[in-house]
């Protein structure tokens, strides 16, 4: 039997890490491991360095993509899960695009290989909830608004950093959305402030205006979302 082609796939969120390469050493050594237990070709390994998972339009995810869509590749390796998205929606997108082309999909720390019904399964109920989320959010955003009209409160004309007015009412702006994520992401990884806003800028993300996020927003973002408002 033919051994199957295999592209890995690795990714860190900060320049920091990218300038360590301890993050992708790590990531590289548990696909290879993955590929040489279950007799696979390991083709390459392509690696996005400095990029979040909220969006996937990143360059090695790009050329990833590409490959699965002229079914030049058998299987997608990564060595987490969250190394390819955080995103349940584009989750989704990509379990209907490896359907499509007959790749199959595996993550090492998570144990899903969609090449058992098991992982299939597993896989397939994570995609699902996509569009759960979506109308979830909104919902919530909605009924806030409501409770906030119906006890008199003022409420902004502009919606907060992360949404955007779609003339019924908030919903998620996706670019925005990314920087949120990162927000988090980096607060979780114990930088400051200042430090957050600092990488914000190195990763071109910029405030509606066009300027630098400042650390005050910042803290406004992850205060609501630690209060549960978006």
């Amino acid at each position: 039997m033919t051994p199957k082609n295999v592209v890995g796939y690795a990714r860190v969120s900060t320049r920091d890490q990218a300038e360590s390469g301890a993050s992708l050493a790590s990531q590289r050594q548990k696909i290879e491991a993955y590929a040489t237990m279950h007799g696979l070709d390991l083709v390459e390994i392509i690696e996005d360095a400095g990029h979040s998972a909220k969006t996937l339009d990143r360059p090695g995810m790009t050329r990833m993509l590409k490959l699965v869509g002229r079914k030049a590749v058998d299987v997608v390796v990564v060595a987490k899960l969250d190394r390819i998205t955080r995103s349940v929606r584009d989750l989704g997108e990509l379990v209907e695009l490896f359907k499509r082309s007959g790749v199959e999909f595996a993550s090492v720390g998570d144990h899903i290989d969609t090449s058992t019904a098991a992982g299939r399964l597993v896989l397939n109920v994570m995609g699902s909830v996509s569009q759960w989320e979506r109308e979830a959010i909104g919902e919530r955003t909605s009924e806030a608004l409501a409770v906030m009209r119906a006890n008199g409160q003022r409420i902004s004309r502009h919606p907060p950093y992360g949404y955007r007015d779609n003339g019924s009412g908030w919903v998620p702006n996706e670019a925005e959305q990314r920087g949120v994520a990162l927000m988090v992401e980096l607060r979780g990884s114990g930088l400051s402030l200042r430090a957050i806003a600092a990488e914000l800028e190195r990763q071109g993300i910029w405030s509606r205006g066009g300027r630098r996020l400042s650390p005050q927003l910042v803290a406004n973002v992850l205060a609501r979302q630690a209060n549960g408002q978006e």
